[in-house]
């Protein structure tokens, strides 16, 4: 008896970019001969199975935790007059390599998580200041390349679990009215949400109403009037405070039911060894401060501290859950968070003498070091060295090519502008020839500051979008001025107390063009990809 039998082995380029394998045999062949090209092939297979699995071995998982609002000084770890306990991510830093100056790219939420996922300046997009309202379309190009969208070319599951703020696209029950909640068609899948950034599976907020929503469904209609009067510790405001929500929905589920669905993705995909990025971005501690009640009274700072309690615990999950699963040693874990502290901050100095700015001039909004300057704590064992602190000057677009770098993905022109690999600062090396040259800061109304170095340079009369408690300016011995733009040397007044930009102007002109030539440019990389 003939049979006629072909197999076309491929590997995919998932796996391995630009390489693949093929094996073929196609033609009619007797059964005895058949016998041996299936168990030629099936070895083929294995063979080439442990090739893939050799060529992505040194791939790790990502574990990216993005916080909301938190200041560098709310860690213990690095302000040892903190009156918050951070256990875990103490014990995050003593495994891993914790940055004390690093930067997010914008004082407010939106534009840095542009900046995170794409590796470029929100600036360079349509949002110039501010935030995305709640009924405000995608701010992602969608044809923009981001960090899920990279490592698909890898094989990677990812997932956004908790806070998106970068837009979602409904279905409208009238087409030419607003994309309000009481014209979205819930029952309808949405048309954009993360998963149209590049990610696998998402586990957030059915925005501009208060539910929860699974990959393009809602799981509960939004169908009641919703306000936050039930909230015990009273400290609401921001963009949090109203609206719709589904029927039983309370803030107070939104880190324990983000926290399950973030250790569920960790387990499946653990157990079917995918590798995986997990990007965990809980509304915490921003407003609305809603603790759960078994964190009442487990810091030194109110009701605030008590929330920072809780992320910590909540970060103390999940890296459980990497090792219960066996991947606490191949998984990269990042944590840092979008700007510094809420103005209540201000509040903390005074009631409880708790720096959330860790003693800097500033919060969130803010041009000043305190609206801007963000824990980043980075742990990949066996590659970078535990207990290590870095000084190195690092901003929250790096984490883009620092990842297409450790997998070895070469970024095309035209994406991750702002964005170099600080690899080898995570090795213990020194930075290569790429590394940057200047940080740019922007505040929430659209004002630009510039680092280089150990100077910062303000293109305007003030760095700050809030207003500044007199108590808290003289606490830090503040000099007042009238000068048209600011100029600090970090490093000896790390405080911004004393403007030097009639004291070097040769300083503030070099960074003033720097800063032009940034903004006119449509990257700050000495070498435009």
């Amino acid at each position: 008896m003939k049979n006629r039998w072909s197999i076309d082995c491929r590997a995919s380029a998932c796996a391995m970019p630009h390489k693949s394998f093929s094996i073929s045999f196609r033609g009619v062949v007797q059964a005895p001969a058949l016998r041996a090209i299936k168990r030629l092939s099936v070895l083929l297979l294995f063979v080439l199975g442990a090739a893939l699995n050799l060529f992505a071995a040194d791939r790790p998982n990502i574990l990216l935790i993005l916080a909301d609002d938190l200041g560098q000084g709310d860690l213990s770890v690095n302000n040892p007059d903190s009156k918050i306990p951070t256990p875990h991510l103490d014990q995050l830093a003593a495994e891993g390599m914790n940055f004390l100056d690093a930067h997010s790219p914008s004082g407010v939420c939106t534009p840095t998580r542009y900046g995170v996922l794409t590796g470029r300046y929100a600036w360079r997009s349509s949002l110039k200041r501010g935030v995305l309202s709640m009924g405000s379309p995608p701010l992602i190009e969608r044809e923009r390349l981001t960090i899920p969208a990279m490592l698909q070319n890898f094989g990677y599951a990812s997932a956004s679990v908790g806070k998106w703020h970068l837009g979602e696209q409904w279905s409208l029950k009238d087409p030419t009215g607003k994309q309000e909640p009481e014209n979205i068609d819930w029952g309808a899948p949405a048309v954009y949400c993360a998963l149209d950034a590049g990610f696998t599976y998402y586990f957030g907020l059915s925005r501009p109403a208060w539910g929860f929503m699974e990959n393009r469904k809602v799981l509960v209609e939004p169908s009641e009037p919703f306000d936050l009067t039930h909230i015990s510790s009273k400290i609401i405001g921001g963009n949090n405070d109203s609206g719709f929500r589904a029927p039983g929905f309370t803030f107070e589920q939104m880190i324990p039911a983000w926290v399950q669905k973030t250790k569920g993705f960790i387990e499946r995909n653990a157990e079917s060894d995918t590798p995986f990025l997990a990007y965990f971005a809980p509304i915490c501690p921003h407003r609305p401060i809603n603790p759960n009640q078994q964190f009442f009274g487990k810091s030194e700072c109110g009701v605030f501290g008590d929330f920072v309690v809780e992320l910590d615990d909540a970060v103390g999950q999940l890296l459980t859950s990497l090792e219960e699963n066996g991947v606490g040693d191949d998984t990269l874990v990042i944590f840092t968070a979008d700007n510094g502290a809420e103005t209540n901050t201000y509040d903390h100095i005074q009631e409880y003498d708790h720096w959330s700015s860790n003693g800097r001039r500033g919060a969130k909004r803010d041009l000043y070091e305190g609206g801007h300057r963000v824990p980043f704590i980075a742990r990949w064992r066996e590659h970078i060295p535990a207990g290590t602190e870095s000084n190195e000057v690092v901003c929250l677009t790096d984490i883009m090519a620092t990842i297409a770098d450790i997998v070895e993905y070469e970024l095309p022109s035209g994406s991750a502008e702002d964005s170099y690999s600080i690899l080898p600062v995570l090795k213990g090396e020194q930075l290569n020839e790429r590394a940057r040259e200047a940080t740019v800061h922007h505040s929430a109304r659209g004002n630009f500051a510039i680092r280089m170095g150990d100077w910062v340079y303000i293109d305007g009369p003030d760095g700050a979008d809030n207003a500044e408690p007199m108590p808290i300016l003289n606490a830090l011995g503040v000099n007042d001025d009238n000068e048209p733009a600011e100029l600090y040397n970090l490093r000896k007044d790390p405080k911004q107390t004393t403007n030097l930009y009639r004291k070097h102007p040769e300083k503030s002109v070099t960074l003033k063009e720097l800063l032009d030539k940034y903004r006119t440019q449509s990257s700050s990389l000495p070498v435009l990809r």
